[in-house]
């Protein structure tokens, strides 16, 4: 390998095995299909303690539409008019076909989500080869590591849209790279519909439906497709926008929404130097924390891409593909800052990684493909860009950090903003930035120097399966099971007596959390809720029970008998006498 060259640019790899060993063919298939089994089942592992949603209000939403589209009553979604999507609900609605309590259907989307999320597997292995050139040993380990991210297989066990993004991403991205090599109506429509699938499924999808149409001006002008291939690879997004907008008038009124649709504040955050500053470090974050828990592989490879940009080579499909995961991965990041920079009922977060989670995968395969198959010199080079990265992210945020405490103020910091951040870093109840540097930068300089002993190199690989699988394990023991266990209200439903057929409100007064999930058991009926006063068509309530305290329910004065609850979790159910 000359020291010049990088993995864009490398030749392709020979083959790795003589004719006569042709007949093993089937091997590396049926291991993609053990190792997908095996992910599945780990993924379910994974969430065998998650019975009720832990991710209010996103989860609710998304299973009280899934609900109404299987034919079961709706329920209300903290969606706005704007950014609403049904393509995950209408993956998973066939969960809630058929008459089963709430906990076994929750247990079968958590099945469609490992069955989808495991595909990262075989889509992983197939880009290692394909866009990578990989060895098939390589590319196989590699897979296994992008396939056991955190990043990527923690929403498996939750109902949320991110669990589908991460395979999505791989997969279209193998589908642009097909389509730049070898343009034809049917590539440029396998990319138009996983294009359409990103706006059927979340609104961060407007960012690719917006790149891929940039990328399609751009192949036109560059005359490397015809106007044929223009509407193959554009009327799939449009088709698939059409029938979200079908399904949404399909449900009518069975799923109202909650959400309030961005209008002036989004304008309002960046119309200003200082609300310029606060997106572009919230942006900042973002990326950095890409490259922390991708072990200093996004950097690597963010470095690589560029290059590959500055020295184009016409007919290089890997050139536009990197060119259009680096504007995605960007505008994800930016998209995603705006938005939540506009929602002023609530403090600003200290990170929200979950937009661009879905891109870690990639460009942890990216790294991994430069550090496996470039020169030493250029390994080098790039290494140093991604410490470069993580010693100016880090240093940023922990100044961003110091002044709004200097201020006063104090930014959101939950688990869903980056689990695998505070499982890494230990930073449960506050954001280390300088930590996770530090462990980016180690394990990204181990990596270079393990890399540069060819036997060292599978191994290597192995170990990061095993940091992988003890991160998701400690996420499962500091943060999931005390979720699950703090938002399962207790006893069930059924278990007080709340039978089947009844008309059931909830009062306001219940802890959202758990009126969420105790209204998920009913799944006769959509509950709605109340203040005080029951209506009169109501049946069943649950409302808030606290004995001593101003804001206890007596439902006697109603003409309500308690038919029991928990005095601890504070919420009881009464039925009208």
């Amino acid at each position: 390998m000359a020291s010049g060259s990088d993995v864009m640019e490398r030749p392709a790899v020979p083959a790795e095995t003589p004719p006569a060993a042709s007949g093993r063919r089937w091997l590396v298939p049926v291991l993609l299909l053990v190792g997908w089994a095996l992910s599945v089942a780990w993924r379910m592992w994974l969430s065998r303690h998650i019975v009720l949603p832990i991710a209010h209000t996103d989860e609710d939403s998304y299973l009280n539409t899934a609900r109404a589209l299987a034919g079961g009553p709706g329920g209300f979604s903290s969606e706005n008019d704007l950014l609403r999507r049904v393509g995950y609900p209408m993956l998973i609605s066939p969960a809630f076909l058929g008459d089963r309590d709430f906990t076994d259907s929750y247990r079968l989307v958590q099945l469609i989500n490992a069955m989808v999320n495991s595909t990262l597997l075989p889509l992983a292995y197939l880009l290692g080869r394909r866009l990578l050139q990989l060895r098939r040993s390589y590319a196989l380990l590699g897979a296994v590591v992008a396939a056991t991210l955190p990043a990527a297989a923690f929403y498996a066990g939750v109902a949320m849209i991110d669990t589908v993004m991460a395979p999505l991403v791989i997969a279209w991205l193998l589908a642009v790279h097909r389509w730049v090599e070898r343009p034809g109506p049917l590539a440029a429509a396998t990319v138009g519909l996983l294009v359409g699938a990103f706006h059927l499924l979340h609104s961060r999808g407007l960012v690719i439906v917006a790149v891929h149409a940039g990328l399609v001006l751009l192949l036109l002008i560059r005359r490397r497709i015809t106007p044929a291939g223009v509407l193959a690879a554009l009327l799939p997004v449009l088709a698939l926008a059409l029938a979200n907008e079908a399904v949404i008038r399909l449900l009518g009124d069975k799923v109202y929404l909650l959400g309030s649709t961005p209008g002036g504040s989004m304008v309002e955050a960046v119309a200003s130097g200082p609300g310029v500053v606060r997106v572009g470090a919230a942006v900042a974050t973002q990326l950095w924390y890409l490259v922390v828990i991708t072990f200093g592989m996004a950097g690597v490879a963010w470095a690589a891409a560029v290059r590959e940009l500055w020295r184009p080579r016409r007919g290089d499909a890997t050139r536009w593909t990197m060119g259009v995961a680096l504007v995605v991965s960007v505008g994800v990041a930016s998209g995603a800052s705006v938005i939540l920079a506009g929602i002023t009922g609530k403090p600003l977060d200290a990170i929200y990684g979950r937009y661009v989670q879905m891109l870690a995968p990639f460009w942890l395969l990216v790294g991994l493909g430069v550090l496996l198959t470039a020169g030493r010199r250029v390994v080098l080079r790039r290494a140093a860009v991604a410490v470069a990265l993580l010693v100016a992210g880090g240093a940023l945020i922990a100044v961003r950090l110091a002044y709004v405490a200097s201020r006063g103020h104090t930014l959101r910091y939950g688990g869903f903003g980056a689990p695998d951040l505070m499982a890494l870093t230990g930073g449960w109840r506050e954001m280390r930035p300088v930590v996770g540097s530090l462990i980016g930068i180690a394990a990204c300089l181990l990596l270079v120097a393990a890399v540069q002993v060819p036997r060292l190199r599978l191994p290597l690989l192995g170990a990061l399966v095993v940091v992988n699988l003890i991160t998701m394990q400690v996420i499962d023991q500091r943060l999931v099971r005390p979720m699950a266990a703090s938002t399962a209200p207790t006893p069930r439903v059924a278990d007080v007596g709340v039978r089947p057929g009844e008309r059931v409100w909830a009062s306001t007064g219940v802890h959202y959390i758990l009126r969420f999930n105790l209204s998920h058991q009913v799944t006769w009926a959509d509950v709605r809720w109340f203040r005080e006063q029951p209506p009169a068509a109501a049946q069943v309530v649950f409302t808030r029970w606290a004995p001593g305290q101003p804001d206890d329910w007596d439902g006697a004065k109603y003409g309500f008998v308690r038919l029991g609850g928990n005095v601890e979790q504070h919420w009881a159910a009464w039925r009208r006498a």
